[in-house]
C-alpha cells in the first residue's frame, strides 16, 4: 500500500506540474505528429488514438503510467465535456464535431522515470454541396462480371466499440438512397462487408457506411463514402496452395526448405504480397549465411486454365534443432481482397523400422558369416582352447575301458615302405610330444609289443584297447601289394600256424575284410590295417588320424589302397611334411650368430616338437578329449560288460 501511495502521489505532481508549467516545457520523448490524420465533417463522430502504450515505446505491462490529452493551440489539458467530449485512455473522442475542433491534439504519457509525446491531427471539412457522403472518399475496385465486395472502412470505430461492449450498427447508403439488405444486388454479409451480385457498369457510384451507436449517454454517428468503379481488371482471393495445412516429419540436423506458393486469380498486375511467419515474427532475412532465412520473392504469370499471377517464396532452415519442432510456420498472403494462411508443423521423423531391421539383419549376417569364417580358419585352436578352459564339460575317458588313449600303426624295420625317419618319428618324436608334453597313453608296436607275443592277439587286443589309431605313412607304404589271391591265402595259412583256434577264427573276419584293402607282405602291417581299417569303416568302433609324412603326388596317392583314399578325402591327414617345411623356413629366417658357429646347427629346440605349433595342434585336436566329467555308472557297466 505504501508503494502505491507514492507512486499515486508521484503521478499526480507530475500531472500537476504538467497543468501547470503547460505540456510544451515538459523535457518527454517526442513521437511528433502521427503520419495517419482524422478526418471528419461538422456534426459527426470523431475518434483520435494514441500509440505510445505500446511495448516498441515502454514496458506498460510492468510500469505504471498515466496518460493526459491536450489542445495544441490553447496548451491546456482537455477535460470531458458532457455531450461533447469523452477522455477514455489511450482514445480521445469528439460527440459533435465542429469547424472549431480543427487542429492538433498531443497525447503525453508519464511514468515513474519518463514522459513521452505524440501528435495527432484532425481535419474538418466541410460537405460537398449538392453531393451526398462525405468530401474525403475511399476508392475502391469493383470487378465486372463478378460477384464482388465493399468493405466499409469504419473497422476501427467498430474494434474500438466492441472493447467497450458498446452495440452498434451499421447502415449502407448508395448515393442518397438507402441500400436495403438482400434486394436487388446487395447483401450485407456482415457489419463492415456489402456485397454485390453480378457486378455491371450502374454500380458506378457512390457508396457511404454509417455507423450508429450510443456512448456518454448520447447516440451518435459516423459515416464513410466510398468512390467505387467498376474495371476489367480484377483480383480474386489469393489461394494459398502450398504449404497445404500439413504435417512433415524430419530429421534432427538435416536441411530443410518449404515453398510459399500462391495463386492470385487476375486480370492486370494485383497489389499482392506474401510472407512467412513464425512464432507471430515475420521472416525477412534473406542472408544465406544465417540458419533461418528465406529466398527472394518469384512470382509468374498463368493464362490456363486461369488466368492469375503466381508468387513464391521459399523458407530455408539450413540444420533443424530441437526447438524448430512443434512449431507452425505460416504462409501469409496479404491483399484487398483477403488475408488467406496455409501452414505447415515439423515434428520429429518415425524410426525407420525397415532400416533398423535390416541393420540388425546384415550385421547379424556379417558377423556370421565372419564367425564362420573365423571357425572354419581357427577351428582347432577355439577347440583346443574350450578343452583346456572348461574340461568338466567332457566325459572323463579313463574309466571307459582302453587302455591308451592311441595306437601307433607304421611301417616297421623290414617291411615295405620302412622308414627311419618315420621309425624315428613313431618311437621319438610322438612319444617326446603326445605322451610328456600332452599326458596322452601311446601304444606303439616297436616299443610296446611283448617278447614271444603272438602278432594276431596283440594286434587285435591292442587295437581293441585303444580310442585312436594313428596310421604314418609315406609315399611308398602302400605302393608294393599282391596281385594274386593264393599270395594272399598263403600269408593267412603263414598266420594261423602261429595262432590258436581263437587266432584263426580272427584270421577268417579280417579275411572277409581283404576285398576292400589290399594285403601287404609285412604281417603286422597287414594285420594292422585289416583290423583297423573293419572297425573304422564296418564297426565305426573306432576313429582314425591319418599322419602322412612325406608329401604325396597324384601319381603316388592312385596306387593307395581305396580305403585309405576314401579316409583321406573324407578326415584330411595331418602332414608332418609341412611341418617341416615350415620348420627350415623359420629356421633359415630366425637363425643366430651362435648357430653359425657350430657349424649351422640350430640350438634352439625346433618349433615342430612343440605342443603349440599347427601340427600338434591338429593332432591333439583329432586325439581322444581330456576330460573331467564323471561318466554315469550304467555307462562304466555296459563298457565294462
Amino acid at each position: 500500500m505504501g508503494q502505491r501511495s507514492t507512486l499515486g502521489s508521484l503521478l499526480f505532481c507530475l500531472g500537476l506540474y504538467g497543468i501547470c508549467t503547460g505540456f510544451q516545457q515538459e523535457n518527454c520523448t517526442n513521437y511528433n505528429l502521427q503520419f495517419e490524420r482524422v478526418f471528419s465533417v461538422p456534426g459527426d463522430v470523431a475518434m483520435l488514438n494514441s500509440t505510445l502504450v505500446s511495448p516498441y515505446v515502454f514496458n506498460f505491462t510492468s510500469i505504471p503510467y498515466d496518460i493526459s490529452w491536450y489542445d495544441s493551440k490553447t496548451g491546456r489539458e482537455i477535460r470531458e465535456q458532457t455531450g461533447r467530449v469523452l477522455v477514455r485512455g489511450t482514445t480521445l473522442w469528439f460527440l459533435n464535431i465542429t469547424l472549431e475542433d480543427d487542429g492538433e491534439y498531443v497525447s503525453i504519457v508519464r511514468t515513474p522515470y519518463w514522459c513521452y509525446r505524440q501528435a495527432t491531427k484532425l481535419v474538418v471539412e466541410l460537405p460537398v454541396a449538392g453531393e451526398c457522403g462525405r468530401p474525403r472518399k475511399a476508392r475502391q475496385i469493383l470487378t465486372m462480371g463478378v460477384n464482388d465486395i465493399l468493405s466499409c472502412p469504419l473497422r476501427d470505430y467498430i474494434g474500438k466499440l466492441d472493447s467497450y461492449n458498446i452495440t452498434s450498427s451499421i447502415k449502407w447508403y448508395k448515393d442518397c438512397e438507402p441500400i436495403v439488405d438482400g434486394v436487388g444486388t446487395y447483401t450485407y454479409m456482415d457489419p463492415t462487408t456489402l456485397k454485390i451480385i453480378g457486378v455491371d457498369p450502374k454500380h458506378n457510384s457512390s457508396y457511404t457506411c454509417t455507423l450508429s451507436f450510443t456512448l456518454g449517454g448520447i447516440t451518435r454517428s459516423v459515416s464513410e463514402t466510398i468512390s467505387a468503379w467498376v474495371s476489367d481488371r480484377y483480383t480474386l482471393i489469393p489461394e494459398v496452395h502450398e504449404p497445404a495445412n500439413e504435417t512433415i516429419k524430419v530429421a534432427i540436423g538435416s536441411n530443410f526448405s518449404k515453398p510459399c506458393r500462391v495463386f492470385v486469380p487476375c486480370v492486370g498486375d494485383p497489389f499482392v504480397d506474401i510472407a512467412w511467419v513464425i512464432r507471430n515474427k515475420f521472416i525477412l532475412d534473406t542472408d544465406p549465411s544465417h540458419r533461418i532465412y528465406t529466398t527472394k520473392e518469384r512470382l509468374w504469370h498463368q493464362d490456363e486454365p486461369k488466368k492469375g499471377l503466381w508468387l513464391e517464396q521459399v523458407l530455408v532452415i539450413s540444420e533443424l534443432w530441437e526447438e524448430d519442432l512443434h512449431t507452425n510456420y505460416t504462409c501469409r498472403a496479404y491483399s484487398a481482397r483477403g488475408l488467406p494462411v496455409g501452414y505447415f508443423t515439423l515434428l520429429p521423423e518415425d524410426p525407420n523400422y525397415l532400416l533398423l531391421i535390416g541393420s540388425v539383419l546384415g550385421t547379424a549376417t556379417v558377423l556370421f558369416i565372419t564367425s564362420v569364417i573365423i571357425c572354419y580358419l581357427f577351428k582347432v585352436e577355439i577347440v583346443l582352447c574350450i578343452r583346456e578352459a572348461f574340461p568338466y564339460l567332457y566325459t572323463n575317458k579313463d574309466l571307459d575301458g582302453k587302455l591308451y588313449d592311441a595306437y601307433v600303426a607304421y611301417p616297421q624295420s623290414c617291411a615295405i615302405g620302412f622308414s627311419e625317419d618315420v621309425e624315428t618319428f613313431a618311437l621319438q618324436t610322438l612319444p617326446e610330444v603326445l605322451e610328456k608334453a600332452c599326458g596322452y597313453k601311446l601304444f606303439i608296436a616297436g616299443r610296446d609289443c611283448l617278447p614271444g607275443e603272438a602278432i594276431v592277439d596283440s594286434v587285435e587286443e591292442n587295437i581293441q584297447a585303444s580310442r585312436r589309431l594313428l596310421l604314418l605313412y609315406n609315399a611308398s607304404t602302400f605302393t608294393s601289394k599282391r596281385h594274386t589271391s593264393s599270395t594272399s591265402s598263403n600269408n593267412n595259412n603263414t598266420i594261423t600256424k602261429s595262432s590258436d583256434s581263437s587266432e584263426n577264427s580272427k584270421s577268417q573276419k579280417n579275411e572277409s575284410f581283404d576285398d576292400s584293402v589290399e594285403v601287404y607282405p609285412d604281417t603286422r602291417q597287414q594285420l594292422e590295417l585289416l583290423a583297423g581299417m573293419h572297425k573304422v569303416l564296418l564297426e565305426k568302433s573306432l576313429k582314425v588320424i591319418l599322419v602322412e609324412m612325406e608329401e604325396i603326388s597324384p601319381a603316388q596317392l592312385a596306387l593307395f589302397p581305396e580305403s585309405v583314399r576314401h579316409l583321406r578325402k573324407k578326415l584330411g591327414a595331418a602332414c608332418w611334411w609341412k611341418s617341416l617345411r615350415t620348420e627350415r623356413r623359420w629356421r633359415t629366417c630366425t637363425r643366430r650368430s651362435e648357430d653359425e658357429e657350430k657349424g649351422g646347427q640350430d640350438t634352439q629346440l625346433s618349433p615342430s616338437l612343440s605342443p603349440s605349433s599347427k601340427f600338434w595342434k591338429e593332432i591333439r585336436y583329432r586325439m581322444p578329449v581330456k576330460g573331467k566329467r564323471a561318466m554315469y555308472p550304467e555307462k562304466i557297466s555296459l563298457l565294462n560288460s
